[in-house]
């Protein structure tokens, strides 16, 4: 995914480049570059992030004396 993200970005750097004025430029950057690849970075990234699995910031602990006292 981040092969064709980068490839893109050198196109549209290549492109910005080149043009004749700062401002084309500016704008070839920004409609052609950063709105698109923060979408399609936004879009095939997200299975990604759906996967990840969610951990506790504090650890698990062992519930072996609690049950020991329940069952008695």
């Amino acid at each position: 995914m981040y092969i064709v993200a980068i490839g893109w970005a050198y196109v549209i750097l290549m492109m910005a480049i080149t043009s004749s004025t700062i401002g084309k430029a500016i704008a070839i950057l920004i409609f052609l570059g950063v709105i698109p690849l923060g979408l399609f970075v936004l879009i095939f990234g997200r299975p990604k992030r759906r996967s990840m699995p969610v951990t506790d910031e504090e650890p698990h602990q062992s519930d072996t004396p609690d049950s020991q006292a329940d069952q008695q």
